[in-house]
């Protein structure tokens, strides 16, 4: 082990490492505040003057983190937000949290990535570790960052510095799996790479797995979110058929979900949505395509996750008509338009194509969502409404997409309007009445 490494180590495990966190959003920020409360000094690093300034404030703009628990750590000095990229050379451990979404043609858009390694180009010492965090396609930190950080062959990864790859796993919202109780995954460009990851992220994780190599890691992370689009896919399939076929979905699931084993529930809903599960599978596919191979499973999996919300559109005009109304000029009232419940998060969401598709056809299309005050679509404004028995008495259909656990389902129920439940909420709510009140 080289002397820059031993020295690293030292300073980890003594927490006087500094730590730099670059991007600041629902992955960075938690990050860094995880840091900043295990001990460490923590630079975060942003674009947006307005995060930047937000951070500086202890303003917290990520629903994982209160503002509360981010006050004293800023006031304190152990995190600070700058939009100065050339001070990455003060961190001993940088870890990468940009976006990496799609671009218009479906294929992976890693330009964020690349403006950062360029940053790091310049500002690299001997003695840094470089994590990725960042969703991307398997072998993106050897063939991207490494020969950039190399620059040459001036540094040798390994003994000069280090690299490695390390997949976020935020679940936004979730009460049970946060970044201390969730394991983590890392793969080193060498075996002392992966050493040094290990050892940043034991200060702040209950457990720590060591893959192989980077490309094992970023493969890991497709697998997870692929094995979930596969899945969901499987049941909106089968609550497709089960609609076809006169029979609930919801009662089938339950049915199967009751075998002890070789059985794991998923269930359909009205689309994906959120910043992994949509776009994440097609990482793989459009790496497999250079390879001349197709992942067809993946690929169909996420056609008919595509289709879904086009799909509730269609059984919401069929509701109306059943009411003997046409879709144009009906009021449609959508609940939710978060992408899952609980979370003002709302990329991805499918509820934004459900409103856009009902609106095309003519609806008026409002939404009520406690999490979202307002939403931008298009260059179109939206405000959420308030949930009263006056807005649904004026309402010719209701479609639950997400189902908030703060929303007044019994008001929704007791109104007496159609309603389209893309989440089975209303039978869940009314499975938990007593059984005088059931209807």
């Amino acid at each position: 082990m080289s002397e820059y490494a031993e020295s690293l180590v030292r300073k980890l495990e003594a927490r006087e490492a500094r730590v730099g966190i670059v991007g600041l959003g629902y992955v960075g920020l938690p990050l860094a505040v995880e840091f900043a409360e295990s001990g460490f000094t923590v630079l975060g690093f942003e674009v947006s003057a307005g995060k930047v300034d937000a951070v500086n404030r202890a303003e917290s703009y990520v629903g994982d983190v209160a503002s509360e628990r981010l006050l004293p750590v800023v006031k304190d000095g152990r995190l600070t937000a700058t939009l100065d990229y050339d001070r990455l050379g003060e961190a001993d451990a940088i870890c990468i949290c940009v976006p990496t979404p799609l671009n218009k043609t479906g294929d992976p858009d890693v330009s964020y990535i690349i403006s950062v390694t360029e940053s790091l180009r310049r500002t690299i010492r001997k003695g840094q570790l470089v994590v990725l965090e960042s969703t991307t396609y398997p072998g993106t930190t050897r063939d991207l960052l490494l020969p950039a950080l190399a620059d040459n062959g001036r540094l040798t990864v390994g003994e000069d510095f280090f690299l490695a790859f390390s997949p976020e796993r935020v679940d936004p919202s979730n009460p049970v799996w946060n970044i201390s109780n969730t394991p983590k995954v890392v793969g080193g460009i060498t075996s002392v790479c992966a050493e040094m990851t290990r050892a940043l992220y034991a200060t702040i994780v209950e457990q720590v797995i060591v893959v192989s190599n980077t490309e094992a890691a970023e493969l890991a992370k497709l697998l997870e979110n692929t094995f979930r689009s596969v899945n969901i896919a499987l049941a909106n399939e089968m609550a497709v058929a089960c609609d076809k076929l006169g029979v609930d979905v919801w009662e089938v699931i339950e049915a199967a979900a009751s075998k002890p084993f070789g059985f794991m529930k998923f269930t359909p809903g009205p689309g994906l949505g959120g910043h992994c599960i949509p776009i994440d599978p097609h990482y793989l596919s459009w790496k497999m395509r250079t390879l001349d191979y197709k992942t067809r499973l993946v690929e169909l999996a996420s056609e008919i996750n595509a289709e879904m919300p086009r799909y509730m559109a269609e059984k919401a005009a069929a509701l109306l008509n059943e009411q003997g109304r046409p879709v144009k000029g009906s009021r449609i009232v959508v609940i939710g338009v978060a992408y899952k419940s609980d979370t003002d998060d709302t990329r991805e969401s499918p509820a934004i194509d459900i409103i856009q598709l009902l609106a095309e056809k003519g609806a008026d299309v409002v939404y009520h969502d406690p999490l979202v005050p307002s939403l931008s679509h298009e260059g179109q404004a939206l405000e959420s409404v308030a949930l009263t028995a006056e807005l649904l008495a004026n309402a010719d259909a209701v479609v639950i997409v997400t189902d908030h656990s703060s929303i007044d389902y019994d008001l929704i129920r007791e109104s007496g309007r159609p309603v389209l439940d893309t989440r089975n909420v209303l039978a869940r709510v009314a499975a938990r009445l007593p059984a005088t009140a059931a209807d």
